[in-house]
């Protein structure tokens, strides 16, 4: 039997890759290098790619995921697992390419979802959501500002946020998404109905902030990974609206593959999870700023217009994964996860 992963060149897919090789299993990759198409020479994952094909145990393909006729010939009765990270990741990038945006995120999903149930129904299916599925929802919260961030007051309204964060209650209903948030969002549900309607094993994993060593942010797309390029590099950088007091949380890659191995392990129908750093991990912009010049690392900054749908403060409550699946925590705090990407 084999691991088939999407992405498998991107952060989330190669670390999964890595660890089910690390386990002696099989691995299928599928990546056709688009996010250099996205995001020119920055978002090439080239290396990483001939890095995995080195490996006796990986097999890969340049496959487009919206071309059926060459996935049907990869999605076999062959496939245990798949874990489908593929797809287009920017917020800004949706708003200039929208029907390419939603015909990859969305119909190559439902497309995947339809050769699984015929090809391999046993399978364990996979998808790596996000959390702008909530959409600006988030915003409605009540917030505190203080000097350096916002933060959730103790006192919500608001099913689905508490102060241990959002929670998977919270409505996707009736707010703005952005058009990348959506096209994800019909992924989601569809990878839910095909677990609920056909009995398949299937699991959403509603991301936070993602990142890693091996992660190639851009401006477009990896918000921490990009800051810390930029201070690195004594580059300029953009603090879009908010004051820089906006929060997010911070999890390792490493972290989501770990989960999904759990969920492999012990599969639901249909279950839907939000994984991240958690409050512990959390920090706005000006926080990590202090942070990196608390390393002797000096940034050069600017301020500009806030982005349409964007979440003022965010940070994930995992609690129900951890509750299904005890063994899994965030493996390192944020300021572990700084001084990787600084490499100091």
């Amino acid at each position: 039997m084999a691991i088939l992963v999407t992405g498998s060149g991107g952060l989330i897919g190669s670390a999964t890759c890595k660890l089910f090789l690390s386990k002696g299993q099989n691995v299928i990759g599928i990546d056709n290098n688009m996010r250099k198409a996205f995001f020119g020479k920055k978002g090439d994952v080239g290396s990483t790619i001939t890095s995995l094909k080195e490996h006796a145990r990986y097999t890969h393909h340049y496959i487009d995921i919206r071309e059926k006729e060459q996935m049907e010939k990869v999605v076999t009765n062959t496939i245990d697992l798949i874990v489908h990270t593929a797809g287009q990741p920017s917020h800004d990038y949706s708003a200039l390419h929208p029907e390419e945006d939603f015909s990859i995120n969305a119909l190559a999903t439902f497309q995947l979802l339809e050769l699984c149930r015929k090809r391999c129904p046993h399978a364990v299916f996979i998808f790596t959501s996000t959390n702008k599925v909530y959409g600006d929802r988030v915003n409605s919260a009540a917030l505190e500002e203080q000097e350096k961030r916002f933060d959730f007051c103790k006192d919500q309204k608001i099913e689905g946020i508490t102060m241990c964060g959002v929670n998977e209650h919270l409505s996707i209903d009736q707010s703005q998404h952005s058009l990348f948030g959506a096209s994800k969002l019909s992924a989601d549900i569809m990878v839910q109905e095909y677990g609920k309607y056909f009995g398949m094993k299937t699991g959403v994993f509603r991301l936070g902030c993602i990142t890693g060593p091996a992660h190639a942010g851009v401006s477009l797309h990896g918000f921490l990974a990009y800051l810390i390029s930029c201070a690195k590099k004594n580059a300029p950088y953009i603090i879009y609206g908010h004051k820089g007091k906006q929060v997010r949380d911070q999890l390792l890659a490493d972290d989501v593959a770990l989960a999904a191995d759990a969920f492999y392990q012990s599969p639901r129908s249909g279950e839907v999870y939000n994984i991240g750093g958690g409050r512990e991990n959390a920090g706005s912009i000006l926080e990590i700023i202090d942070i990196l010049e608390g390393m002797g690392i000096r940034m050069d900054i600017s301020f500009g217009p806030e982005r349409k749908a964007d979440h003022i403060c965010y940070y994930t409550d995992s609690s129900k994964l951890i509750r299904h699946y005890p063994s899994w925590k965030p493996s390192h705090s944020l300021r572990e996860i700084i001084s990787l990407l600084v490499g100091q």
